[in-house]
């Protein structure tokens, strides 16, 4: 099948399949699990010391990191989260004094990777994690364009099971009753986890107590219809890095459109992936047959060239040893002509 045929073929069935009546998934408003959990970051007790990088990497089994986590000449580069890497913390300097900040999957409550993610791979869980599912994920990567923190990250240097990666809000952990590995470790209680209406509490009292400390704002109340991770910050928060520019309605919201055909798309992927499979197929055997026919016209050229150097050089062996008989015939007769020359009596001997 023409490959323009077979792109028809496809676009014109989800026309017919969008035009259907269906429900879109993930196009009502929610407001998050009652008692859910959640961290609370207040960047005026962070000291950038990076004791939560170590503890994430330890708990969630990451490899090991090219730079110690005890070297803090990292915070001067503006890092993200990685495959590897599920939080980092950046310094920025504000009024000549350093901020810093850490970065990591906010937990959305009505989260855009879940609402791009027409496989159900991502899902807001009860505990206020957004939880990933290797094993329904087909590698589209919406999500990482979906999300507005640009937190999922794909692990592209593995071939043969890829999965999309991003901080888990510890999830194991907190279904065992233990912390999350960087609330545990924090040395300064810049981080506080717990039920995410107590921990905006906590940020609206300290905002109230020290209203010269602090920026009258909690941002993840309401950014992007809230998020399970909070900030507090004496600084602006778009100075720390921080985008103000996202509003409050929930990404679901803004995707309910292009999530009313997310049913057509299911239905025809196993179709769109056996059709690029034939023209893969396709393509490798035109390119199997191609690099054969240049291997041909290589062995050929190089038997060619082969053949003419080879006779260039037995003409030259030929001409070389013809030169030699001559010269050896030419030498041969000199000989022999000196030798009569003096076995024949001189006049003197005649006398």
């Amino acid at each position: 099948m023409k490959r323009r045929k077979f792109i028809g073929m496809l676009a014109g069935a989800g026309a017919c399949l969008a035009a259907s009546p269906v429900s879109a998934g993930g196009t009502h408003h929610f407001t998050g699990y009652p008692n859910s959990f959640g961290v609370l970051f207040d960047s005026t007790k962070c000291i950038g010391c990076r004791k939560c990088e170590a503890a994430c990497n330890k708990v969630n089994e990451l490899p090991a990191q090219p730079e110690p986590f005890d070297d803090l000449t990292v915070l001067n580069t503006r890092r993200r989260t990685k495959h590897d890497k599920f939080t980092v913390v950046n310094k920025y300097e504000v009024n000549g004094k350093p901020v810093f900040r850490k970065i990591q999957c906010n937990h959305c409550l009505e989260p855009a990777c879940a609402s791009a993610c027409f496989v159900g791979a991502f899902i807001k869980d009860p505990t206020g994690a957004v939880s990933y599912d290797a094993a329904k994920c087909v590698g589209c990567r919406y999500c990482m364009v979906a999300c507005p923190f640009e937190i999922p990250t794909y692990e592209y240097d593995d071939p043969v099971t890829p999965r999309v990666r991003k901080c888990t809000l510890c999830e194991p952990r907190i279904k065992e009753g233990k912390l999350p590995g960087c609330v545990e470790d924090c040395p300064k209680g810049a981080l506080i986890f717990g039920r995410r209406d107590d921990l905006l509490a906590i940020a609206r009292e300290r905002i109230r107590k020290h209203p010269d400390q602090y920026i009258n704002h909690i941002y993840g109340e309401r950014e992007m219809g809230g998020t399970s991770w909070l900030y507090i910050s004496g600084a602006p928060f778009e100075q720390i890095g921080m985008r103000e520019d996202l509003g409050v309605t929930p990404a679901p919201e803004f995707t309910s459109g292009a999530l009313s055909v997310v049913p057509a798309v299911v239905g025809l992927w196993p179709v769109f992936l056996t059709g690029a499979y034939a023209l893969t197929k396709r393509k490798e055997k035109i390119a199997e047959e191609e690099q054969h026919h240049a291997v041909a016209e290589a062995v050929a050229e190089t038997e060619a060239e082969a053949a003419k150097k080879l006779k260039a050089a037995m003409d030259k062996a030929e001409r070389d040893k013809q030169a030699a008989v001559d010269k050896a015939v030419k030498q041969a007769l000199k000989e022999a002509e000196e030798a009569r020359k003096q076995a024949e009596p001189s006049d003197t001997d005649e006398q």
